[in-house]
């Protein structure tokens, strides 16, 4: 991923924050020698060395890529920056995001290690106050069903993360962006300014 300076991100906990939040990534891999992506949830472990996920059998993604090297994309918020907020004519209107995309080595996983990411990940995302866990379905339902699904794992080797947040343009201008931001009711517009307003603060303090 391109990444200028003043749009990497350091800070290594907000990298596990966003691939918490915004779970469902890109998967992306060679097959038969094309860049190929399936669109899945993936979670990552808690020693931070793997992430998990599964695809389905039928899709033929998994056929040739044990070992491979492969990204899996993390789609942070983001939001369209007009330039009629700015100050000045003398600009052009841009993009604020976040995101974050990790490298590694494909693995597939046996039975047990597929049914404790499947319950982990409902365990995750059911909804508030549900009562449905996974380990109270049917067995051999379940085990039908989990046939029909190839599961996986990625050996994280690296990970890199962008936050562009207007970091390139003045203070002044910032203020401008973060108030126009706020005027809207939807998440993205509104997370955005949120973090552009805790990097501003970040800003003024260093340079107090």
């Amino acid at each position: 991923m391109y990444i200028p300076s003043y749009f990497k991100i350091e800070d290594e906990k907000l990298i596990y924050d966003i691939i918490q939040e915004y779970g469902f990534a890109t998967f992306v891999s060679q097959h038969e020698l094309e860049p190929f992506a399936t669109h899945i949830p993936l979670m990552m472990d808690q020693n931070k060395e793997y992430l998990y996920g599964h695809v389905a059998r039928p899709n033929p993604q998994w056929k040739d890529i044990h070992n491979q090297s492969v990204l899996a994309i993390f789609h942070g918020p983001h939001c369209y920056i007009s330039s009629s907020w700015y100050e000045s004519n003398r600009s052009v209107p841009t993009w604020n995001y976040l995101a974050v995309h990790v490298y590694g080595k494909f693995e597939f996983v046996n039975d047990e290690e597929l049914k404790e990411s499947l319950s982990d990940l409902v365990k995750k995302y059911e909804v508030p106050n549900s009562t449905y866990q996974l380990d109270e379905v049917d067995e051999k339902f379940l085990e039908g069903m989990t046939k029909g699904i190839v599961g996986f794992r990625i050996k994280i080797e690296k990970m890199e993360g962008k936050a562009k947040l207007s970091q390139n343009h003045s203070i002044e201008r910032k203020k401008l962006v973060i108030q126009e931001l706020e005027k809207f009711k939807s998440e993205n517009e509104q997370k955005i300014a949120s973090y552009m307003k805790s990097d501003l603060e970040q800003e003024l303090l260093k340079r107090k």
